[in-house]
């Protein structure tokens, strides 16, 4: 079906990377607020439409690379099932769409998605090629979501929170990296010739880094989000917020959550997809819901 394939360009199923948007209102102790959540709940949508902008753009600019890749060739746009004329149109209404959408919010939201816009705007076209740069892109990204998830509801965010989303998006960004190059190089031990033909370093940066670099980086930016958490749970604001100190019971969720994503990649090799990672791992899928489930019932009281 059409619409499928329409679905599938602007990767609905990547939409789940925005629920940063909701971080800043779980921790404001105005979760069950049915105004605060609409209004977030809106937020995520104009960033769901934002993120959609995006990847169509970043489809068009790598349709070239994305035909010689072993999986992304099946996309609707290398693949031929929705012409580069249609993907055009696509973005041009979601971006106006976006634009319209957020004129119903604050000015401070309103700048923040227009800086998320421009930033992956600048990635598609010249960020992901750079070094470190890429990685950090990514996880300015995701800060983005959170602060915009704050100012939307008008509510203060910790500095630790922030700092541990930071982390864990550099996390993911750099083992997806490290996934990449892992690929990069099995195809090189095969000896074929021509990265074009094969698609293994359809990603320029890649040849900049190593897989060593890759493990370091990602050790100390997973050390970052397990600290700063962890400071966050026991930090004199947070317990005087919630009056309670045992919200550091759902670190042990944390570490276990970056372990098991650390063991997907190292010993399964499933670090690439993030999303599809997330989203099909039943032990992740059972932590993230304990730890929803043990956050709400600690910082709203329910036991």
């Amino acid at each position: 079906m059409k619409l499928f394939k329409f679905l599938r360009l602007i990767r609905v199923h990547q939409w789940i990377k925005n629920v940063f948007v909701f971080i800043p209102l779980l921790f404001s102790l105005h979760l069950f607020d049915k105004d605060y959540f609409i209004t977030t709940l809106l937020a995520f949508l104009v960033f769901c439409l934002a993120s959609s902008t995006i990847y169509v753009i970043n489809d068009l600019v790598d349709i070239e690379s994305d035909r010689a890749h072993p999986v992304k060739k099946d996309r609707p746009l290398p693949s031929g099932a929705i012409s580069q004329n249609a993907a055009i149109i696509t973005a041009s209404l979601l971006l106006v769409l976006v634009f319209w959408l957020m004129m119903y919010f604050n000015w401070e939201f309103i700048l923040l998605v227009m800086a998320f816009v421009v930033l992956n705007v600048l990635y598609s076209f010249w960020l992901k090629n750079v070094v470190l740069l890429d990685v950090f892109s990514i996880a300015a990204g995701f800060s983005i979501r959170v602060l915009a998830g704050a100012f939307v509801i008008q509510v203060p965010i910790s500095s630790w929170l922030l700092l541990t989303t930071m982390f864990i998006s550099l996390f993911l960004g750099v083992m997806k990296r490290r996934s990449e190059l892992v690929l990069f190089t099995e195809k090189q031990r095969l000896n074929l010739e021509s990265t074009e033909q094969t698609g293994t370093n359809s990603r320029k940066v890649l040849a900049q880094y190593s897989l060593n670099f890759a493990d370091q980086m990602a050790t100390i930016a997973a050390t970052g989000v397990i600290v700063c958490y962890a400071l966050y749970t026991v930090a004199p604001r947070t317990v005087s917020i919630f009056n309670t100190e045992r919200l550091i019971y759902t670190t042990p969720f944390v570490v276990f959550g970056i372990f098991r994503f650390m063991y997907l990649e190292y010993i399964s090799g499933k670090g690439e997809n993030t999303t599809h990672t997330l989203a099909t791992d039943i032990p992740m899928i059972v932590n993230v819901l304990l730890y929803a489930g043990a956050t709400i019932m600690i910082i709203y009281k329910l036991f």
